[in-house]
């Protein structure tokens, strides 16, 4: 596996432009120059209706300057006054317009004060409300799932996880593009921007406290050095990473990987099965999509399993986990089920049973 030159030096030439922020998901989203847009059309027409409101009483009000109050002073008085700046230049002087001035024109100074300033207090207060968010979603995560790279690969494997109930707000997606962690958080994830070779990055992800991490990098080069910089954060996490070229596969397990997928090898081998048998195309395209038809599941042995083979177990046992070793279901070895084996079993997914997924780090021998 080569890397090439010039691809590092742009990624590192790359890394000083990125800012490693924290998305987190809203459940209303509404674009700040729209909100600011809108309030100040408020702000406008409140304006615009108070310089009608003098013009149209304009007989009532005095010019210090001399000459009568034409529709450039309603603005002008409109605007002073609003501001509550008031130079006294412009002021009303008959009952109707003090009356006026009373029951409508102050009710839209403090109007046009409440848009402005509460503009000014809302941006302030969202932006501590998102400290405090970002402080206390960083304090309460715990075990959670990291995600590098939100692509194809990145999406299926999160929504296969969150099938057998894993919760959206367990899941922290991290990818060098905004566009993508804007898309995740859409869904309910919470994202990290940045490069995920960098520790810092993963750092913001929390993954020291990560329970599991999937890796699905478009590059294999890029899967090694995330899987390398987080197995070094995360001792005791499961590590799961997909690469495209099967001679790679060795390499990330060597940097920590407790499982590696062939993308492009499990896809041909599933064409491959379809040719020969739709049907069984079909039945494994049920097993590897979680959360409805036929699914596989890793559990551990019952007491009322004890003792029993695999074939009298009332699940359809498919391996035998014991130890280190992942026994075929009619393995001479596997003899009599243990209390400390675990079972690879077929189940049917029935409407609103939930199954919990395996969460123990697989051996690396």
């Amino acid at each position: 596996m080569k890397l090439p030159g010039q691809d590092i030096i742009a990624r590192q030439a790359d890394e000083h432009l990125v800012t490693h922020r924290v998305k987190l998901p809203r459940k209303v989203v509404e674009h700040p120059f729209r909100q600011v847009a809108k309030r100040l059309s408020i702000a406008l027409l409140v304006l615009v209706v108070t310089a009608l409101i003098v013009y149209a009483d304009r007989d009532g009000y005095n010019d210090n300057a001399g000459g009568g109050v034409d529709l450039l002073d309603a603005f002008y008085y409109a605007t002073v006054t609003l501001s509550t700046t008031g130079y006294g230049d412009i002021a009303p002087a008959g009952d109707t317009a003090r009356l006026t001035n009373i029951l409508i024109i102050t009710p839209l100074r403090v109007l046009f004060l409440i848009i402005l300033v509460g503009t000014t207090l809302e941006a302030l207060t969202e932006r501590t409300r998102e400290e405090w968010r970002l402080t206390r979603w960083r304090s309460t995560l715990r075990d959670h799932t990291v995600v590098v790279g939100f692509g194809t690969k990145g999406r299926s494997a999160i929504r296969t996880v969150c099938a057998t109930g894993l919760k959206k707000e367990q899941v922290v997606v991290v990818d060098p593009s905004s566009k993508v962690i804007d898309a995740a958080a859409a869904e309910g994830y919470a994202g990290i921007v940045g490069d995920a070779t960098r520790s810092e990055v993963l750092k913001r992800a929390e993954v020291h406290k990560a329970r599991q991490i999937i890796i699905a990098t478009q590059r294999d080069d890029t899967a090694v050095l995330v899987t390398l910089t987080a197995r070094q954060l995360n001792r005791g996490a499961k590590i799961v990473a997909a690469v495209r070229e099967e001679e790679n596969a060795p390499l990330l397990k060597q940097s920590g990987a407790d499982a590696v997928i062939t993308s492009a090898s499990a896809a041909g081998r599933l064409l491959g099965l379809s040719v020969l048998s739709p049907s069984a195309g079909m039945v494994m395209e049920d097993l590897i999509q979680q959360g409805s038809g036929l699914d596989l599941v890793e559990r551990p042995v019952v007491k009322a399993e004890v003792g029993k083979t695999p074939r009298e177990v009332a699940d359809l046992v498919v391996s035998v986990i014991r130890g280190h070793r992942v026994l075929g279901y009619d393995d001479p070895a596997i003899g009599r089920l243990e209390l400390a084996d675990r079972l690879i079993t077929i189940v049917r997914k029935t409407p609103g049973a939930q199954v919990t997924p395996d969460i123990r780090p697989m051996p690396r021998g």
